[in-house]
């Protein structure tokens, strides 16, 4: 049987997570049963939302443990794109939101084409705000959703799954193994397939959920602490900050265009009004206003200062 958009969903297709035996799924330290929540159904609403904000303190914890792996995927992630590569998630699911998310702010935040990261989740689009049953299911339908990126060794592939065993996740992963792209894990169970097919395995282990196997919580709120450090750490490391200002953000609004201006003044030391002329003549690129106003020089040289600087607002400004 196939579901439409030739999701698999028969046992043939299935993979770890309908063929694997019910003792290795428990196993997961997500599917297990919280203690301390057993009684959920008859706590009171401040004690329900107590007992949640004690689990979620131990998320940060969790994550802590796993800086000295977060900084070898920023490493391996901002020298894949130095050589042309791409940075892409995979996942299912919650999972997949999360790196759809990751990817989709990229662009307004740091100024970069849409190409450089991207996010792959299993059942394409539609999966974004509604459930696609089976669609992560198949280890042939991450290939080859995958396989469409035309995946280089100059790539990187980061491969989300609380549980550690989606084959969505797992078939991407193997296919990008073979193509010769570094690959990261980002899970919550460390000894389970995905984390065995990654050179890089980031695993903050959160424990058992307060609702049972529900891991858009714990689980879901490690990987956006672990995928925002990712892509802020690299954009940082490809120059798309200055200090600690959003140099390259895009100004698609009002309120951005407002920021904008802030971000000038406070970078250039400058007023507010100078900050706008100068935003006003280099064309609204925060990047040529602040070499304008800190080396008191017209637009066109500054431009020229930046491309001499190979791009590098740092040394375009001789800092």
């Amino acid at each position: 049987m196939r579901s439409k958009g030739g999701q698999g969903t028969g046992p043939a297709e299935r993979g770890y997570n309908a063929m694997m035996p019910l003792h290795k799924k428990e196993r997961r330290r997500t599917e297990q049963r919280n203690t301390a929540s057993r009684n959920l159904d008859r706590m009171t609403s401040t004690e329900m939302v107590r007992l949640m904000n004690r689990e979620d303190r131990t998320v940060a914890v969790a994550v802590a443990r796993e800086l000295p792996a977060i900084s070898r995927a920023v490493d391996a992630i901002v020298s894949g794109i130095r050589k042309g590569g791409r940075l892409i998630y995979v996942g299912a699911g919650s999972s997949g939101r999360m790196g759809v998310l990751d990817a989709a702010e990229c662009p307004p935040t740091f100024g970069t084409s849409p190409k450089m990261v991207q996010a792959l989740i299993a059942g394409g689009r539609r999966a974004i705000t509604k459930a696609v049953e089976g669609a992560e299911d198949s280890e042939r339908n991450g290939e080859r959703d995958l396989q469409a990126k035309k995946l280089t060794r100059r790539d990187v592939v980061v491969g989300i799954a609380a549980s550690g065993t989606t084959p969505y996740v797992v078939g991407a992963l193997k296919y990008a193994r073979r193509r010769g792209a570094t690959t990261v894990a980002v899970t919550s169970n460390l000894r389970m397939p995905v984390g065995r097919l990654a050179k890089i395995v980031i695993a903050p282990e959160v424990g058992p959920e307060v609702l049972t196997g529900s891991t858009r919580l714990k689980a879901g709120t490690s990987q956006k602490m672990v995928l925002n450090m990712l892509s802020t750490a690299v954009m940082a490391r490809l120059g798309h900050v200055y200090e600690n200002l959003m140099i390259d953000m895009m100004l698609t609004n009002e309120k951005l265009a407002e920021r904008a201006l802030r971000i000038l003044a406070e970078a250039s030391g400058k007023s507010v009004s100078a900050a706008e002329q100068a935003l006003r003549a280099g064309g609204h690129d925060l990047r040529v206003g602040l070499v304008m106003l800190k080396k008191g020089i017209g637009a066109g040289e500054a431009r020229k200062e930046i491309a001499r600087a190979g791009g590098n607002l740092r040394a375009a400004l001789g800092e």
